[in-house]
């Protein structure tokens, strides 16, 4: 018996054995004569109904909570949930099986059996503990549940499908891809993350001086404003600056397929994109970059990112989940305006590309410290462009986006200085 038709028979192993001996019992009596099986089929009807009465006059209610770790997986990652299930009703029931629903962005094996339920006129009621793992498929907000429990009557003939619960939403972020480190010609054109001190004037000695506090180190002494106050002055705390960076994601809809506006999920190439745009983004930040999202018009798609902070990069990427392709503006820009007056390194994400959109790009590799352009299409001619100062590559739908980034890299550097 097929797993479909298992979950809409509502007899039991033993019901079938029972409502078989009762249809069996019923065709040998009327043709052999034998009264006594006829009693016989007729008990095993009366138990079916009773079953099927009990059930249906016991109604059985709970409540179902879950907890997700991490809390948003990634495409391709794994979670942990952990669910907690009460089930109550009047009539005690067999062990069964419980299900929990999985929507279609992710898979796991989300069934197991349960326990025997004790009857709320007890006191005790009934509780569940399961926990199973899931597997983000595809970018998105998903909603798992209904939880589902497979409970019989006292005598396990008949089963009966009880929904708890509400669903629980569950955000699953683009995959974050580990990307090769920038070029050292980068930080000598923008900087590396690098650190200055607060300065009144252009000496060592006109340097901020503060009092000393317990922890600071002795080798930040001011001995001359200790000197001069007569008390132990330090040399003011260093103040982190992180150079900045843009990233630009094109979310025109006509440098993808139209199914790119739909959901995540549903364009190869719009969702190779968004990888590697958060892949991108990490990198970025991980090198010292402050990194701003924008579109192609110039909406910023996120917060600044702050150089150095590994985590918020990886948060960053859920913002990404529910992400999709827009209508063009009239602009019909691959990048903003305000992109040609960065001096920072600027990486551009986008699908196909026509020969009006690639002159748009031209100014804005002259300025910048560290040009990219990642064309994620199957073919496309990149000569004019790198010839014109883009580290440009291409990034095949559904394809290794590390192996585009480390194409790029590899490509003469190109920029501020030339």
């Amino acid at each position: 018996m097929s797993r479909r038709v298992r979950r809409w028979w509502p007899f039991t192993l033993r019901g079938t054995g029972a409502l078989l001996l009762a249809v069996a019992a019923f065709v040998i009596a009327q043709r052999a004569g034998i009264p006594e099986l006829l009693y016989f089929a007729t008990l095993m009807v009366a138990l079916l109904a009773a079953s099927a009465v009990a059930l249906l006059l016991t109604r059985g209610a709970g409540t179902v909570s879950r907890a997700i770790t991490p809390e948003v997986p990634e495409v391709g990652g794994s979670a942990t949930v952990a669910v907690r299930a009460g089930l109550r009703s009047t009539l005690p029931s067999g062990p069964g099986r419980w299900r929990d629903v999985l929507p279609s962005g992710v898979t796991g094996l989300a069934e197991g059996p349960s326990p025997a339920t004790a009857s709320t006129l007890s006191g005790r009621g009934g509780g569940l503990q399961a926990r199973y793992d899931i597997v983000g498929r595809t970018r998105g907000i998903h909603a798992l549940g209904p939880f589902e429990i497979v409970t019989t009557d006292p005598f396990g003939l008949l089963r009966r499908r009880l929904a708890l619960g509400r669903t629980t939403p569950v955000t699953v972020a683009p995959a974050v891809v580990d990307l090769g480190a920038l070029p050292s010609a980068s930080g000598e054109a923008g900087g590396t993350r690098q650190t200055t001190t607060l300065q009144l004037g252009q000496g060592a000695d006109n340097l901020v001086a503060r009092p000393y506090a317990p922890g600071d180190s002795m080798r930040r002494i001011h001995w001359r404003a200790t000197a001069h106050r007569d008390t132990l002055m330090v040399r003011q705390e260093e103040q982190e600056s992180s150079p900045a960076a843009t990233v630009v994601l094109d979310r025109a809809v006509s440098r993808w397929s139209p199914a790119a506006t739909h959901a995540p999920g549903s364009d190869a190439a719009f969702e190779t994109a968004v990888t590697a745009c958060v892949s991108v983004v990490a990198r970025l930040v991980h090198e010292g970059y402050t990194v701003d999202v924008v579109d192609s018009d110039g909406t910023l798609l996120t917060d600044p990112v702050d150089g150095g902070d590994d985590v918020e990069a990886r948060a960053a990427a859920a913002g990404f989940a529910s992400l999709r392709a827009r209508p063009d503006d009239p602009a019909h820009r691959v990048v903003p305006a305000s992109a040609a007056a960065l001096a920072g390194p600027v990486v551009v994400i986008t699908g196909a590309l026509g020969p009006e959109d690639r002159a748009t790009l031209g100014g804005v590799a002259n300025h910048s410290a560290l040009p990219v352009l990642l064309v994620v299409t199957e073919h496309v001619e990149l000569d004019r462009l790198r010839a014109g100062g883009w580290r440009a590559a291409i990034l095949q739908p559904g394809g290794d986006v590390a192996a585009a980034w480390d194409d790029a890299m590899e490509q003469g550097y190109a920029g501020v200085g030339r």
